[in-house]
């Protein structure tokens, strides 16, 4: 953990896709310092007329190439959210060309007892993880 859900608008490659993944996850890993194999990852991809990601009056345009990064994660210190957000952008940026001004993330912050992972045990809490 944490869940990361990436939303897009429709129309990407399936390799710019799995490259999106890839590179979230590898931020992710390093940022969170989570263990390997701690993978959950969903893409929802949109109709244009379906994503409205605005500026929040920062002055600037976002193009139909925008990715929203919603987190749900187990609390994360400021400085692991400040690198992550750095990581994460910059490394989109540097290896597909994805503009800075085009990713939007959120993390929600929820606790161990919040997660079944499967067979109805809360295995946080079990010992099992």
């Amino acid at each position: 953990m944490p869940l990361m859900k990436i939303d897009m608008i429709k129309g990407r490659a399936p390799e710019d896709i799995q490259a999106i993944l890839d590179i979230s996850y590898k931020v992710m890993l390093e940022a969170f310092d989570a263990p390997v194999g701690d993978r959950y990852q969903i893409v929802n991809q949109h109709e244009p007329y379906e994503m409205q990601i605005l500026d929040t009056g920062l002055g600037f345009e976002r193009t139909k190439d925008v990715l929203l990064f919603s987190l749900i994660t187990r609390p994360r210190t400021t400085e692991q959210k400040k690198q992550f957000y750095h990581n994460l952008v910059t490394a989109l940026n540097d290896e597909l060309g994805i503009r800075k001004e085009d990713i939007m993330i959120n993390l929600v912050v929820n606790a161990d007892e919040d997660w079944s992972f499967a067979f109805g045990k809360a295995q946080f809490l079990t010992g099992e993880l």
